[in-house]
């Protein structure tokens, strides 16, 4: 019991420093299951935890999203802003529901393939870093709507474990000539609908096989995530306006790295 405990707090730990950084929390999640022997029925664990670090990000975002919404009542560019986020999070939408059966039941399962992916993502994310084109839009509240919908585009890159979610984003972003910071408020910002759909979507879905016995574990592991979560947010933000995302570039390929060698040895 106690073992369980500790797994679910890591776990929640987990989920709450790697939701929002460019370095996937469902890859390092994957993995970390893996390894550990730890599964849930359903993935109910997983999902209760994602809840987490929604919620975290919600209140973090809750005095910006609420002030947009009542603007937007007789202010074009807060409507502009909504419609920009929107419009990003329709391809995740389309794609996600497509392809949701595939992704859990096939793509979900490939431990190699996750920590490829960790690589690739870890190098594509030091090259851009170095020669992403210089910005021209530094504001994360009034991207052009052609390019919020091609960073959606990007985003559906994510269906693939190990990819990240908010890495594909920001990547997309940084393409287009959107300044570092920018780009990841853009890409919290976009998880918001992105996250809450795919959970409720996941509820749904495994509906019949959702266990929520585990009531103490799911609790630990939401709570950790919750509050973990809130300042990362906070704090990943000024770090990238000073430091880039060289450092997360190369915690995806030493992750990744470490995975590859550890599968190859049977464990």
């Amino acid at each position: 019991m106690a073992d369980q405990t500790i797994i679910s707090g890591f776990l929640g730990l987990l989920e709450g420093l790697t939701e929002f950084l460019p370095v996937s929390s469902t890859g390092h999640l994957l993995l970390a299951g893996h390894f550990l022997g730890f599964s849930s029925p359903g993935r109910t664990f997983e999902v209760a935890i994602q809840l987490g670090a929604i919620l975290a990000l919600t209140s973090v975002y809750a005095t910006l999203v609420m002030g947009l919404f009542l603007r937007a009542r007789h202010e074009d560019a807060a409507r502009r802003a909504i419609v920009s986020v929107l419009l990003a999070f329709l391809p995740a939408m389309v794609v996600g529901v497509l392809a949701h059966d595939f992704i859990k039941s096939v793509l979900f399962e490939g431990q190699a393939l996750i920590a490829v992916m960790l690589i690739l993502g870890g190098v594509v994310l030091l090259v851009i870093d170095r020669i992403a084109p210089a910005p021209v839009h530094r504001d994360a509240l009034a991207l052009p709507f052609g390019k919020s919908l091609i960073i959606g585009l990007f985003q559906c890159l994510a269906m693939v474990p190990g990819v990240s979610r908010s890495g594909a984003t920001i990547v997309g972003a940084l393409m287009l000539g959107v300044e570092k910071r920018a780009a990841a408020e853009f890409s919290f910002l976009l998880s918001l609908p992105t996250m809450g759909a795919a959970v409720a979507y996941d509820l749904w879905k495994s509906r019949d096989l959702l266990d929520f016995s585990a009531v103490t574990d799911i609790a630990i592991g939401f709570a950790v995530a919750f509050v973990t979560a809130v300042l990362v947010v906070k704090w990943v933000l000024s770090y990238i306006s000073r430091k880039g995302y060289a450092l997360f570039g190369w915690w995806r390929i030493i992750v990744g790295s470490a995975a590859l060698v550890a599968l190859s040895l049977g464990y």
